[in-house]
């Protein structure tokens, strides 16, 4: 005789808490997908400008010179005037007419310094920064000027000039890129630092024998020279930079 096979029925489900008769009362069984990551967006960073200095500088410098070349003459002598670092201004506003001259381009955006200025600048914008470019233009503005001017202001204190001397039209960015062609010539390589100073130097020099503007063109000697003594802080500035070793500062 062979023994009884007990089944196990399935265990019911908890129906405890409904009500008899009401159908529907059990909510369905909610399935939860795996949530699809999305794919990262990445934001593009806005294009970096090379030389926002320069650029930012050169704007200006187109205003004020389209100002000078579209303007009433009058007008522009007056404005020329005002901007110009005589002895009279360098005694009276010497910060402001310091700023102001350095607004405008003696010759108009068709000088040759024009040309210079986004060049040299532009390359040595790139190599130190922005705020250290503006340093050594504005110290060989600033130095180169008051070299020219000093001696001008004394030579009509012991009477050797007219007291017209004293309000002798200047203003201009000539000063400031003589020094940054000479501050830039230091991060070059030799082969090329030499031609660079070599041309800017003769062109400098065949000014001066033209003695057209002897004051001018002995503050752009000085200018250069400026710019040369900066040769030490340059370099350092430069491989403070990234990649600066890169760029075989010598």
């Amino acid at each position: 005789m062979e023994p009884a096979v007990t089944r196990t029925s399935p265990p019911l489900p908890d129906v405890s808490g409904l009500l008899d008769g009401i159908p529907g009362q059990r909510a369905p069984q909610q399935v939860t997908r795996p949530v699809e990551e999305r794919p990262r967006v990445r934001l593009r960073r806005p294009p970096r400008i090379p030389a926002p200095f320069t650029l930012s500088y050169a704007a200006v410098l187109a205003v004020t010179s389209s100002v000078a070349a579209h303007a009433d003459p009058a007008l522009v002598h007056a404005l020329h005037q005002g901007s110009s670092t005589d002895v009279a201004h360098l005694l009276t506003a010497p910060a402001q007419v310091l700023i102001a001259s350095a607004l405008w381009v003696a010759g108009g955006l068709l000088s040759p310094f024009t040309l210079g200025f986004l060049i040299v600048l532009t390359a040595l914008e790139r190599r130190i920064g922005g705020a250290r470019t503006a340093v050594v233009f504005l110290l060989g503005h600033v130095l180169a000027t008051l070299a020219t001017e000093v001696p001008v202001g004394l030579a009509v204190l012991v009477g050797h000039l007219p007291d017209s001397s004293l309000h002798r039209l200047d203003y201009g960015i000539s000063f400031g890129v003589a020094a940054s062609v000479g501050s830039l010539a230091g991060l070059l390589r030799p082969w090329l630092r030499r031609p660079l100073l070599i041309a800017f130097g003769g062109m400098l020099l065949q000014d001066l024998i033209a003695f057209t503007d002897p004051l001018t063109n002995w503050g752009h000697l000085i200018a250069l020279t400026i710019g040369i003594a900066t040769w030490p802080w340059v370099r350092r500035w430069s491989r403070e930079r990234p990649g600066g070793a890169a760029r075989g500062v010598t």
